[in-house]
């Protein structure tokens, strides 16, 4: 069975994008960025939402190629591309590079990915992950907290049913008062 993960920055009150779907709060120091990129490397399929995907699909595909790129953006760029990616949207009609669109029940269809053999999954973008969250199949969730209050936005976490117990199992600071924090859901023995 393959785990799933679910990573993101956010917002010391709990946001993973401002009003207007504003990042600019998020910039990662290099450090912290080349802690993004080897999670990148090390992940065996990332599974999008429709507007995460078309922010990111607009920018990494080339941009190892622009002037002036530094050593970790093209590093980041290569391994971007290379990540086997899978997209979840019923507007997109075709995506593009190393990824497949699913226009189908992405929680059926993630289901059946986590049950297979293979490397790692994250699943990128708040609106999916809450649908996955609700459906029990996250066991990882990954905070890098930025010291900033943005009032509002896109969440991170979403409402849920029924109480969901973490562990602890890393924390680490970043320069700037950044703070990653990692825990594993808890599930009972015949869960896992």
């Amino acid at each position: 069975m393959r785990r799933l993960s679910y990573a993101m920055n956010v917002s010391l009150d709990g946001y993973v994008a401002a009003p207007g779907d504003d990042l600019g709060w998020s910039v990662p120091s290099d450090e912290l960025f080349q802690w993004w990129s080897d999670r990148v490397a090390a992940t065996g399929t990332a599974l999008y939402g429709r507007r995460l995907w078309e922010a990111m699909s607009a920018h990494w595909p080339t941009a190892d190629q622009q002037p002036g790129v530094t050593p970790a953006h093209a590093e980041y760029a290569r391994r971007w591309r290379a990540m086997p990616k899978v997209v979840f949207s019923s507007t997109l009609t075709s995506v593009e590079g190393n990824t497949r669109l699913v226009t189908g029940d992405a929680v059926a269809e993630i289901a059946r990915l986590k049950a297979e053999d293979g490397g790692p999954m994250d699943v990128v973008g708040a609106t999916l992950a809450a649908a996955v969250m609700r459906a029990g199949l996250v066991d990882e969730y990954v905070l890098v907290t930025h010291p900033v209050l943005v009032g509002g936005g896109t969440p991170f976490f979403t409402s849920l049913d029924h109480w969901v117990d973490l562990r602890l199992v890393e924390t680490r600071a970043f320069p700037d008062g950044l703070l990653l924090t990692r825990y594993e859901t808890e599930r009972a023995p015949a869960d896992r």
